[in-house]
C-alpha cells in the first residue's frame, strides 16, 4: 500500500482528533470580530479558501484567504493563520517572519514541530497526529480545515460518518479510464473543487480543472463531452447536471459532506494513478515542500 493510500484511510480518525482537540486550542485560533487572514501554499492555500467563507458565513468576522506569496502586506489584520503541513515552506516562512516586526498576532497549524516554523510563528496547533509521509497532501489538509470548521461550531459527527461512507463506498463506475476532469463547488466548497483538481493533478497527472459552479456554464462546459467527468461537491445549480448530461459528459452528483467528497476524489486520484502505472508516492516534479533558494521560484 502507498504512503498516501494509507493516509487518506485515517482521515475519519483524524478529523475526530482534531475536533476534540479544537477547544483547548480556540484562544491562539481567530476570535469573533477579529479581521483574520489565512495563508498557505498550494493545498493548504485551497483549505485557507473554504475556511475564510466558512467563517464569514458563520458572522465570526471578515476573513481572507491569500498564498502566501501573495499576502498584501499592507492591509492590517487583526490576526494571520499560516496552514502549513512541513513548517519548512519558503514563501510561509519568510510571511511569518516579516509578520513579527508589525505586531499582528500569527498562529501556525502545522503537521511537524520539529521545523523552522516554530521560531517565526507566535502560536501553534500542532496536529502532528496527522502529519504525512506522502508527498501528496490528504490528510492534514482536510483534518486543519476540520480543526477550523470545529472552532467555528461547525463540524458534527455526521461529517466523520460521510468521511467513512466515502472511504467504503464503491467509486461510480468507468471513472478512472476517463480523459478529463472537473470539478464545482459553492461557496466554501470553490476552495475544496480547487482542491479535488490539484489532487488528481499531483497524483495521476490528470486533466483537470475546477471553478464556482455558477460560472461552469460561462464558457468551461465547452470543455464537457465523451470521455469527461464534471463532478459536483455539494449542491449544484439547477439545471446544470442535465446540460453537463447532454454534451455526453459523466456528472457526478456530491451526495456527501463537501470534505468527505473531497475523501472520495482522493480515492479516485489512486485508482486513475493506477490505471495509467503511476506510483502516487513519486508524483512528477514534486516534493514534499517547496524550499526556495535565492533567485528561485516556486513550483508549486
Amino acid at each position: 500500500m502507498s504512503h498516501v493510500a494509507y493516509e487518506l484511510g485515517t482521515q475519519p480518525a483524524c478529523w475526530e482528533r482534531a475536533a476534540e482537540l479544537a477547544p483547548a486550542r480556540r484562544a491562539v485560533l481567530p476570535q469573533p470580530g477579529e479581521r483574520t487572514a489565512i495563508v498557505g501554499c498550494g493545498t493548504s492555500y485551497y483549505m485557507a479558501q473554504a475556511a475564510a467563507v466558512l467563517r464569514e458565513e458563520a458572522g465570526q468576522g471578515e476573513t481572507d484567504a491569500f498564498p502566501a506569496s501573495e499576502f498584501p502586506r499592507h492591509r492590517r489584520y487583526d490576526r494571520v493563520v499560516a496552514l502549513t503541513r512541513s513548517g519548512t515552506t519558503t514563501e510561509v516562512l519568510d510571511l511569518l517572519a516579516a509578520l513579527r516586526d508589525t505586531g499582528v498576532p500569527t498562529t501556525a497549524v502545522i503537521g511537524d514541530p520539529a521545523t523552522p516554523v516554530m521560531t517565526v510563528a507566535d502560536e501553534f496547533v500542532v496536529l502532528d497526529f496527522a502529519d504525512e509521509r506522502s508527498v501528496v497532501q490528504t490528510r492534514f489538509a482536510t483534518t486543519a480545515l476540520t480543526l477550523l470548521r470545529a472552532h467555528l461550531g461547525l463540524h458534527g459527527p455526521a461529517a466523520v460518518a460521510d468521511a467513512r461512507t466515502a472511504l467504503e463506498e464503491p467509486l461510480p463506475a468507468g471513472l478512472a479510464g476517463r480523459g478529463q476532469f472537473t470539478f464545482l463547488g459553492r461557496g466554501w466548497s470553490v476552495g475544496l473543487a480547487h482542491e479535488a483538481a490539484l489532487k488528481m493533478r499531483e497524483a495521476s497527472l490528470s486533466w483537470a480543472e475546477s471553478y464556482p459552479a455558477m460560472e461552469y456554464r460561462h464558457g468551461p462546459v465547452s470543455i464537457s463531452g465523451p470521455g469527461t467527468v464534471t463532478w459536483s461537491l455539494g449542491e449544484a445549480p439547477d439545471g446544470l447536471a442535465d446540460q453537463v448530461r447532454r454534451t455526453g459528459g459523466h456528472w457526478v452528483a456530491g451526495r456527501l459532506d463537501p470534505l468527505a467528497e473531497l475523501v472520495r476524489v482522493h480515492r479516485l486520484a489512486l485508482a486513475v494513478a493506477a490505471e495509467r502505472g503511476l506510483d502516487p508516492d513519486a508524483p512528477r516534479n514534486l516534493t514534499r515542500s517547496v524550499i526556495l533558494s535565492t533567485g528561485e521560484e516556486a513550483v508549486r
